[in-house]
């Protein structure tokens, strides 16, 4: 856990020039029906990082957007005080407000493939805040910053980096390419909203890293997270969001440590997993993957690899994205077929070919984003009734057994009358678990299943898995980046890394004593390792 550093002197940076940061005080953000945050007091200094935690509509990205002046219309911000680097910004106009935004304060969203424009180059990108606010600025002198700025956020080979387009990047360099472009026209404050949300454990931590560095040098930033671990590491001070209200707020190390207020107990409770050391199965297991490869082009996405899931057992399958993990789930659902190697389901060889009808319906698939597995125009009752059918399920008896479903992943018989989009994101998930449930399967496969849920919300989502794998002792195939995930859900576990396994075994033993150098990286990334296990 992080623990509280020495802010810089007030007002300044490493650059040497006076800088403030942001100060607000009894902000207030009113919706269509009624107020969206309220009463909210924030402090961030020049050297500081301040991060804003809460569940999805607790208010942390508004609050955000407040600071930038890019709420909507339909949400007017009132304040008593609302300073950024000095500056009242409570009443700028349209106009005042394209001025200060990143010469002052800048934003670093949370997929940097949408925010970088697709059709420029990163120099280009990053030279363009410059542009802006400093028109004056120009050829060598431009190439220079735009290289200097590049080097600062430790994007590698940055001459050949500005060259490139962002579709070229990696998820990790993508990011660090618009941190760059944040900060090309030196703000004082930077609003980090949810930045490494969907990169990978090792990913993350460099990106924190470079966030903690640009702190460190006096800049102020505020980091908006629904990641308690990812916070720890990065956060001088945390503020605890609700409800559009602030619940808590104290120094990162005793806030974790000592957690005041219900709402702040139940967050921190949410990441704390201990391995299950489950007892072992006996018997032959459910399914088997022997020596499975799988290429495409002149990439082995899977290379030789072997494991075994017993029934009413979970086996995790890690790695960073490339590693081969979903490219391994697909071949065990038997949607895709390997060029060598045989997956062996309950005695039988499974493939595109044989796995068809019943047996198909025996496995299930639960991708990590429901969207593309619920149809829009359908109501909740409607897909499950569909999967009902398919199932075998007369129609007559369709509607108690959606009843039934809901009942399993804690959803109350109301949902069955509404659509996806009415559905809030661990809603929707429940839901795609519900639909794979329909078929009786004997095993889950569930890709990422909760890696874009707020904490609270994914231990939920886990306690619900593991209690539908004891009353229906469901083998399960869980593939995931995130090993603090791996610790509460999985009895075993393979480490992927480039289409091989490099690590295996029971996850408490892999945690103990990982074998493999990048086991131990992952590990260390994710705050985890043998003094935890």
């Amino acid at each position: 856990m992080s623990g509280e550093r020495p802010p810089q002197s007030e007002g300044t940076t490493s650059g040497g020039g006076s800088r403030d940061g942001v100060r607000v005080r009894g902000l207030r953000i009113d919706g269509p029906d009624g107020p969206l945050v309220r009463d909210l007091d924030l402090d961030v200094r020049p050297g500081e990082c301040v991060a804003i935690v809460g569940e999805s509509g607790a208010g942390k990205s508004l609050t955000a957007r407040a600071l930038l002046g890019l709420t909507p219309a339909s949400t007017p911000v009132t304040a008593e005080v609302l300073h950024i680097d000095g500056v009242d910004v409570g009443r700028l106009t349209a106009r005042r407000w394209r001025a200060l935004r990143g010469r002052r304060i800048a934003l670093v969203s949370q997929d940097a493939l949408v925010s970088l424009d697709p059709l420029r180059r990163v120099g280009a990108e990053v030279a363009e805040p410059i542009h802006i606010h400093e028109p004056s600025v120009r050829g060598a002198t431009l190439a220079g910053r735009v290289r200097a700025i590049l080097e600062r956020v430790a994007l590698p080979e940055p001459d050949a980096r500005a060259r490139q387009y962002p579709h070229e990047l990696s998820g990790g360099l993508r990011q660090r390419a618009l941190i760059a472009s944040a900060l090309a026209a030196d703000p004082a404050v930077l609003v980090a909203d949810e930045p490494t949300t969907a990169l990978d454990a090792t990913v993350q931590a460099r990106v924190l890293a470079l966030l903690r560095r640009i702190a460190d040098d006096g800049v102020a930033v505020l980091f908006i997270s629904h990641d308690l671990a990812a916070v720890a590491r990065v956060a001088d001070r945390v503020v605890v969001m609700r409800e559009g209200r602030v619940v808590e707020t104290g120094p990162t190390a005793e806030l974790l440590a000592s957690p005041r207020d219900p709402y702040t107990r139940e967050l921190v409770a949410a990441v704390s997993h201990e391995p299950l050391r489950r007892p072992p199965r006996s018997g032959p297991p459910l399914v088997t993957g022997e020596r499975l490869v799988k290429t495409f082009g002149e990439r082995r996405a899977v290379d030789a690899v072997s494991f075994a899931v017993h029934r009413g057992r979970t086996l995790a399958v890690v790695g960073e994205s490339g590693s081969g993990k979903t490219t391994l789930a697909r071949i065990i659902v038997g949607v895709t077929a390997p060029d060598e190697g045989t997956v062996t389901f309950d005695g039988e060889t499974w493939s595109p070919r044989t796995a068809r009808g019943a047996a198909r319906r025996r496995v299930q698939l639960v991708q990590q984003n429901p969207w593309g597995a619920l149809d829009p125009r359908w109501s909740v009752g409607r897909t499950l009734s569909e999967a009902l059918a398919a199932g075998g399920v007369g129609r007559a008896a369709r509607r108690d057994a959606a009843v039934a479903l809901l009942d399993e992943v804690g959803l109350s018989p109301a949902f069955a009358r509404r659509r996806p989009a009415q559905l809030s994101g661990g809603q929707r998930q429940r839901v795609a678990i519900a639909r794979a449930l329909a078929v009786a399967p004997d095993l889950l496969v569930l890709d990422e299943p909760v890696s874009a849920l707020d904490a609270s919300v994914r231990a939920r989502i886990l306690d619900r898995l593991r209690d539908l794998q004891r009353r229906r002792d469901l083998a399960m195939v869980f593939v995931t980046h995130d090993l603090e995930v791996v610790a509460g859900i999985a009895d075993d576990v393979i480490v992927m890394k480039d289409g091989r396994v490099v690590d295996s075994g029971t996850v408490s033993c892999v945690f103990a004593a990982p074998r493999h150098p990048f086991t131990r990286e992952l590990l260390a990334a994710a705050g985890l390792g043998p003094a935890r296990a």
